[in-house]
């Protein structure tokens, strides 16, 4: 049973589909959403957090699945370029494994998960959608949908990995 929800990023395309998908699939768990900003649409069983994210007093606690992406796989990179977020990207997934790997030493049920949404139809995305192959460009709504099934599907053994919308594990 999930008793506590933490989503950092909430006010921004995915982080705000996430929070309306699992208030509703979680109604009486404890979800906290973290971001810089106030969301436009706010829930009444969601605790809203204005943080400042360069300050790691305010974000010392947080077990969780960051959202990761594909690219900052080094096995699976058939393209080159994008230097800084291919390389921010894997940096976070080696943090996402430090983590899995400490927290499981007082907490043997804890699963923190990279998660790889697609390609979404955002602000940041816009820039490339004309390279996305047709069906392949999700709505917020529909990654988060299916990022949801994969969190549901997971165990403590997966901890440490990043895994696709699809549920297939992204290999380093």
């Amino acid at each position: 049973m999930v008793n506590n929800i933490s989503i950092l990023g909430g006010s921004g395309a995915i982080g705000s589909s996430f929070t309306l998908q699992l208030s509703f699939s979680y109604p009486n768990a404890t979800i906290n959403v973290f971001s810089r900003q106030q969301p436009e649409k706010m829930l009444p069983n969601v605790i809203y957090n204005i943080i400042n994210y360069q300050d790691e007093t305010s974000i010392e606690e947080s077990i969780f699945a960051a959202l990761s992406a594909r690219v900052g796989s080094i096995s699976d990179n058939q393209l080159g370029g994008w230097y800084s977020y291919r390389a921010s990207k894997a940096a976070l997934n080696m943090i996402i494994k430090n983590i899995a790997i400490e927290i499981s030493r007082v907490n043997k049920k804890a699963i923190i998960v990279g998660l790889h949404p697609g390609t979404v139809d955002s602000n940041l995305s816009k820039p490339f959608q004309g390279n996305v192959p047709y069906g392949k460009l999700f709505t917020p709504e529909y990654s988060t949908q299916k990022l949801v099934e994969v969190l549901k599907s997971l165990t403590s053994k997966q901890s440490g990995k990043c895994f696709a919308w699809d549920g297939k594990e992204i290999l380093p």
